[in-house]
């Protein structure tokens, strides 16, 4: 396995944990993306998106952090990521779609330097947008984590899954352009115990071989 990241890229951070929990350890290329190293040649002969992280197995070139690592769970289905009962699935799918396709693509690099240009919107009103589209996401999932009943230290339940997978990279990234993550005590306790996992305390952005101050 070759895997293609950077270690500030949250959907890069989500295939790390993944990787953790399964026992994995591929292959690590840095892609910079402040560089522009994802929009070499090379690299877009990989994954035509231009877009981290792609990993290269047997083969194939899987790109999307949420594909990457459903075809993880699948060929290394132990320990599993989305549980079993059709219903909490689909509960677990939604709440990480909640945070890979409605906040990370409006907080998304590209995103935030389009906006100071050609836009030309100042930092602080770029990091103003940042903190009200976390605020707008995390909100509800507080409230969806604090609402169920059966919960044990994870988002579903007393195991990681994909949900737990999404959330960390998000608060790590949140806390990084300031957001008041007091607001969502649930989230922070979720957030503790995975980051008393090895795999997940391994993944974080500031141990990674490319990391940066």
């Amino acid at each position: 396995m070759q895997f293609y990241g950077y270690f500030r890229s949250s959907a890069s951070y989500r295939c790390r944990i993944a990787f953790g929990l399964k026992g994995l350890a591929p292959d690590f290329h840095g892609v910079h993306l402040r560089r522009a190293e994802h929009r070499r040649e090379g690299y877009l002969a990989l994954n035509p998106q231009g877009l981290v992280p792609t990993l290269e197995v047997e083969g194939h070139a899987l790109t999307q952090s949420l594909a990457i690592i459903e075809w993880l769970d699948e060929t290394y289905p132990e320990p599993a990521l989305l549980p079993k009962d059709a219903f909490v699935r689909a509960e677990v799918r939604a709440f990480a779609q909640a945070i890979a396709c409605d906040i990370h693509p409006l907080n998304n690099l590209r995103v935030l330097a389009y906006l100071k240009s050609p836009l030309g919107h100042s930092q602080d009103e770029v990091d103003a947008w940042y903190r009200h589209w976390c605020d707008e996401g995390l909100a509800p999932l507080e409230r969806i984590a604090a609402a169920r009943s059966d919960r044990g230290a994870f988002s579903f339940a007393d195991l990681p899954s994909l949900a737990d997978i999404c959330l960390v990279p998000q608060l790590a990234n949140a806390r990084r352009f300031g957001c008041d993550l007091t607001r969502y005590p649930r989230l922070g306790d979720i957030e503790a115990a995975c980051n008393a996992l090895p795999a997940f305390a391994a993944a974080r952005p500031e141990l990674q071989p490319d990391a940066e101050a």
